[in-house]
């Protein structure tokens, strides 16, 4: 196959949702129809004791939350697909916000009966800001929720979409009977049998038949006509254009759980989702299409098999092949190297593979050579950007509770903070630690790895400090940033890559500072240099 053709082929795309939305259970379904897993694993059912296939830390089959994103490939339809599946709950959005640096398209799950959450907004905004085409899926319509109009109305309004169903309910909630599939035109019937893995389809191109009152019954069929006539006056037409641009998003209804609906959406998103898009880079616009190879770090995580304390970075490749054994330059440290065994994911399943194309994600085994954000080309000088790095909201000093320990401890620290899991600062008065992360949960999982794949324990002290602010002075010698540094010399601290911080205790002293020292400049994202 040509390579043209394989780019075409590739679909590479994140699901967002707030927590609890079922992003999960979709992602399983969605697999399920790829015939990659036989059988989906429940996520919080705790009779079924398989778990889901995304979900492969401890932590998070105790919890029956995604904390860590993962990356799973299948084939479906002669299409590849690479779905970024990602922790949905806020202390972990800053991976979810890196891992939309890595995706040509995102699926958004909404909850019938909670409708658009909170995270959700944040979420989309960050896509709306990007241009990130969008399909927004709603689920759990076998549970009683808002009506069908109303969501898509609450759709419009809080996340500032335009939206246009593809498929839509017949019946809601217990009345619930099934789909009725605007983009293939047929009906789906719901037979509320979840052992069914795959339900059967009735193709239906005229809605005036008068089978229809024979297979779903008179009320529920002049109710259907009737809406369909609504949204043929209300919605706009699908146009694969506005979609791809992010100014149109369609809408598809379901039940991820009982896997209904999920086939409409996976057929419809492999014909109009965009293959691999280009990227900015420092220097210039990069395509997938280009002969040579690209590629960037969104995320790192470590031990993955704890047995084997390894690290892999996950790249996505931007253009070019990427090849097995090939030297490739780490533009950051100015070096040539060369992977033999680059990784393709199933969930905790990996393969080796030997060429990679623009849209995969590849695990490369790292011994401390990569940071969030590094680039790889085949020679040429540029990075990509766009990776931050958030100012984090809550702070505590770090101890260590067992003094034998000591540098498994330090071990740990720093490779966790490689991951981005949380930031390490270093006081500039005492050098003592203290870890910032922007969600509180954070700690606990930093605690329970540190134990269980470093066996080192560290206990906590809170520390009273409200944002850190990455501190620029306009001149480093000058008179002002000295006084500066003497006055606030009690919070200040170093980050991980020796950049100055600000340790500010409110946002008063924040525009106190500023105002008093205004060519010494504060920031709140570190963009990685």
């Amino acid at each position: 196959m040509s390579f043209l053709k394989e780019i075409e082929r590739r679909r590479t795309f994140g699901i967002i949702s707030h927590p609890d939305a079922g992003k999960t259970t979709l992602t399983e379904k969605l697999l399920l129809f790829g015939g990659a897993i036989q059988e989906a694993g429940a996520v919080k059912n705790n009779k079924i004791k398989k778990g889901a296939t995304s979900d492969f830390m401890e932590i998070e089959r105790q919890r029956g939350i995604s904390v860590s994103t993962s990356v799973l490939a299948f084939n479906y339809k002669d299409k590849k697909i690479n779905i970024l599946d990602t922790p949905g709950h806020k202390d972990f959005a800053e991976d979810t916000f890196r891992t939309l640096t890595a995706v040509d398209s995102v699926i958004v799950v909404i909850d019938v009966a909670k409708g658009v959450e909170e995270q959700t907004e944040k979420l989309v905004a960050v896509c709306r800001m990007r241009n990130i085409p969008m399909i927004v899926f709603i689920n759990k319509l076998d549970r009683e929720g808002k009506d069908a109009f109303d969501l898509m109305d609450e759709v419009e309004q809080k996340l500032g979409l335009t939206v246009t169903p593809l498929s839509f309910p017949i019946g809601m909630g217990y009345d619930f009977q099934g789909i009725y599939n605007l983009w293939e035109q047929n009906i789906n019937l719901f037979s509320g049998d979840s052992r069914k893995n795959i339900e059967e389809t009735i193709a239906f191109s005229d809605v005036q038949n008068p089978e229809l009152e024979k297979i779903i019954g008179q009320k529920p069929a002049d109710k259907l006509r009737e809406e369909l006539e609504l949204i043929d006056e209300v919605y706009p037409k699908f146009e694969r254009e506005k979609y791809l641009n992010g100014t149109l998003q369609p809408v598809f209804f379901g039940s991820a759980l009982n896997n209904f609906g999920v086939r409409e959406l996976l057929d419809c998103f492999v014909e109009i989702a965009p293959s691999p898009r280009a990227k900015e880079s420092e220097t210039r616009l990069v395509n997938p299409t280009e002969e040579k190879m690209s590629g960037f770090v969104f995320k790192i995580h470590a031990n993955m098999d704890p047995k084997h304390r390894d690290r892999l970075a996950f790249v996505k490749i931007v253009s070019g092949t990427f090849e097995r054994n090939k030297p490739y330059l780490h533009v950051r440290q100015n070096k040539n190297l060369k992977f033999s065994s680059p990784n393709a994911f199933f969930a905790e399943k990996k393969e080796i593979v030997d060429i990679s194309y623009p849209g995969d994600i590849v695990g490369l085994h790292d011994t401390g050579n990569f940071k969030i954000g590094d680039t790889l080309t085949e020679g040429e000088q540029m990075s990509f950007k766009g990776i931050p790095s958030f100012s984090p909201e809550h702070f505590r000093y770090i101890n260590n509770a067992d003094p034998l320990k000591s540098k498994q401890l330090e071990k740990g620290i720093d490779q966790l903070m490689d991951e981005g899991v949380a930031q390490l600062f270093t006081l500039e008065m005492n050098n003592r630690k203290v870890i910032g992360t922007v969600g509180a949960l954070q700690y606990e999982v930093i605690q329970y790895r540190l134990e269980h794949e470093y066996g080192a324990k560290c206990t906590y002290e809170n520390f009273p400090v409200h944002k850190a602010c990455w501190v620029k002075p306009e001149d480093p010698k000058s008179e002002e940033f000295k006084e500066f540094k003497r006055i606030k010399q009690k919070f200040l601290a170093k980050d991980k890559y020796g950049q100055l911080v600000f340790l500010a205790d409110s946002d008063f002293t924040i525009q106190m500072t500023q105002s008093k020292y205004p060519n010494v400049k504060l920031f709140f994202t570190s963009e990685f240099e």
